[in-house]
């Protein structure tokens, strides 16, 4: 798979929670650190992702928002 994306962030799926529209997705990224997406429920099913599968988060954005208190 070729992409213009450069963030790409491999790891394996720890967690999948499934909505009636969406799905959670936990990645454990290499040193344990967990990265969180919401994707279509549809998606999800169609990339057949199941808990322990390899996969990869791709990050294309133009703005990464950080805030403090």
């Amino acid at each position: 798979m070729q992409i213009s994306a450069r963030n790409t962030l491999s790891g394996t799926v720890k967690s999948i929670t499934l909505g009636n529209v969406n799905a959670e997705i936990v990645l454990e990224l290499p040193g344990g650190v967990e990265l969180t997406s919401t994707i279509t429920r549809h998606s999800a099913e169609r990339l057949g992702l199941a808990v322990g599968q390899p996969a990869s988060a791709i990050v294309k954005s133009s703005d990464v928002m950080i805030g403090v208190e």
